[in-house]
């Protein structure tokens, strides 16, 4: 019997998988936020992401969305929970409720399905919820998505690991694997806590490449140095590669920020010094962008654009924002152009046009340079050597 798949959530992780699998399967999009549901039942994206967009317009798929869960879960072979954890700094934990929330949910309306948890968790999380309720219908399948690109990244993933070992976990991959357009992904089935640890040290790893070229950056700047020259005779090593080494404000987005941390926290017992240098080094980068606007003596300081990504309308933990506080902090007044904003402040700051963005800011502070701002690029405070994420 053909399975029949529950997506919970519908932001990138969860409407990405949904259409990825809606174009051979029967699919159930499930979400709380009722607007959100409207949206793809019209056949539009609620999030940016052309490929997302352009399947959903063209119709075809196998997919209906709703907010009935005990519909929406009832007939469910998997059941794919894509539903936040952010990080709590209180606990220093992941905020791992509605994720409980759902596998709960879902013992309780389908005995029978398998949950498949896509949102990240700490090290240790499935084996442990396995353990309190008791069932082994419990798989976590970590995700390696581009805001932005998530479909695309479905269609062409770089691997696909699922964390049992088990039939479920076999079933679970090779629906993953026979939904992607490339012959012969990799797929590696590991046990549940070695998926979740895979997670974790992939995006730390990427947030350390990150850090150590912004901290590349940072030396060059203080000595007078070219940064490129030093970036291009590093990079030409084909261990290091020319390839996510464009200095930035730091590193930003939903993931990088809150999946450091929390692998921080899981290395409470364990002997480091690494893991904490690059938890460290964002807020290090953050206070010396701040100081060298502020040490071009601006009254009004502009701010082009809080999104951290081309492609993407997320600037949820933007390191933009960091910078932006620190300015702020020392009284300086700061204004801020955000298409992606509807409110005519942001934190106090005034939201304003390209426009006025551009007559009013003694310095515009630009993550990226882009076309629109080569007219006032005397004015613009950028790191970017690239031009590329």
């Amino acid at each position: 019997m053909a399975p029949t798949i529950c997506v919970v959530g519908t932001s990138y992780v969860g409407l990405s998988l949904a259409v990825l699998l809606a174009r051979q399967h029967d699919v159930v999009a499930y979400d709380i936020d009722a607007s959100r549901v409207e949206l793809i039942r019209a056949g539009r994206s609620p999030i940016h992401d052309p490929d997302i967009a352009e399947h959903l317009a063209a119709g075809g798929l196998r997919l209906t969305a709703t907010t009935d869960k005990e519909a929406a879960y009832r007939d469910a072979t998997f059941v794919v929970v894509a539903t936040p954890t952010n990080y709590d700094e209180r606990t220093n934990y992941f905020d791992t409720s509605t994720v409980e929330q759902v596998v709960q949910d879902v013992r309780r309306i389908a005995p029978d399905a398998t949950a498949v948890v896509k949102s990240t968790v700490p090290v240790g999380f499935t084996a442990g919820l396995r353990e309190r309720l008791g069932t082994d219908r419990v798989v976590f399948s970590p995700e390696f998505l581009r805001e932005g690109r998530a479909l695309h990244d479905n269609l062409h993933p770089s691997r696909i690991v699922v964390g049992d070992r088990g039939p479920q976990g076999v079933a679970f991959a090779r629906l993953l694997a026979g939904a992607a357009l490339d012959d012969d992904v990799p797929v590696l089935l590991t046990d549940s806590t070695e998926a979740e640890a895979i997670k974790l040290f992939a995006n730390t790893y990427l947030a350390m490449r990150v850090a150590y070229f912004n901290e590349l950056d940072t030396y060059a700047a203080t000595h007078g140095l070219d940064t490129r020259q030093i970036i291009d005779g590093v990079g030409l090593d084909p261990r290091i590669g020319m390839h996510y080494n464009n200095p930035s404000f730091g590193y930003g987005g939903y993931c990088l920020p809150k999946d450091t941390k929390q692998l921080l926290a899981n290395y409470a017992a364990v002997p480091q010094t690494l893991i904490s240098a690059i938890v460290a080094a964002n807020t290090t980068r953050k206070d010396f962008i701040a100081s060298e606007v502020l040490a071009r003596g601006p009254r009004v300081v502009g701010i082009h654009r809080l999104v951290m990504k081309s492609g993407s309308d997320n600037f949820r933990s933007s390191s933009v924002q960091g910078v932006m506080k620190r300015i702020k902090a020392k009284g300086v007044e700061v204004i801020l152009h955000e298409p992606g904003l509807d409110d005519d402040t942001f934190y106090g700051s005034p939201v304003v046009s390209l426009e006025e963005l551009k007559a009013r800011s003694d310095v515009i502070v630009a993550n990226r340079l882009v076309p629109e701002l080569h007219d006032v690029e005397d004015r613009v405070y950028t790191r970017d050597l690239f031009g590329n994420d």
